[in-house]
């Protein structure tokens, strides 16, 4: 079975993100040294430009375009639409349980649960942006004209997730009673 080099740069890449989040928390409260763990933490987007770089000399080469690349295209508009919240996320926990931070607040109920899904929604919105300009970036300069006409086959998923997440997230809790009478 060949193994396409952008699927492993993808899982490297994540690998990667989870490593460096380790990393920079653990400096941050296992060494309290918080301003090396920043600078620890601010080298995530290096990630994303490897990832940018693996892609573009895969297509450069010759390769035939597939889910994998527009895959990579979605997960780079991810890591850095959602990459600072999931820092944060994990930043307030790591507080908490190593250096005596208060409690991560619940979720929200109610009025603040629809907010909540909105900034989500929206999230979600600047990752498909990313996702589709990344993509676009690609397509006009290594992309010949099939890996072009390939790449932009990105937006059809893109959309069908925007539609789900659309209907599950914001109006679902828009047209929940039992979330928004709490």
């Amino acid at each position: 079975m060949d193994v396409s080099p952008v699927l492993v740069a993808i899982v490297a890449c994540e690998v990667g993100f989870w490593l460096v989040l380790g990393a920079g928390l653990t400096i941050r409260y296992g060494l309290r040294r918080p301003s090396a763990s920043t600078w620890v933490l601010r080298c995530v987007p290096v990630l994303d430009v490897a990832l940018l770089a693996a892609v573009a000399a895969d297509i450069a080469g010759g390769a035939e375009v597939g889910q994998v690349h527009r895959l990579a295209g979605i997960y780079l508009g991810v890591t850095v639409a959602f990459g600072h919240s999931i820092v944060a996320w994990a930043d307030v926990r790591a507080a908490h349980r190593f250096a005596g931070g208060p409690p991560p607040e619940p979720a929200p109920r109610g009025r603040a649960a629809l907010g909540r899904e909105i900034a989500s929604f929206t999230r979600w919105i600047v990752a498909a942006t990313i996702a589709l300009a990344a993509t676009g970036l690609l397509a006009i300069t290594v992309a010949d004209d099939r890996q072009a006409s390939a790449l932009w086959g990105i937006a059809g998923p893109l959309g069908v997730v925007t539609v789900i997440w659309a209907v599950t997230g914001p109006l679902w809790a828009l047209a929940s009673p039992a979330r928004a009478a709490r």
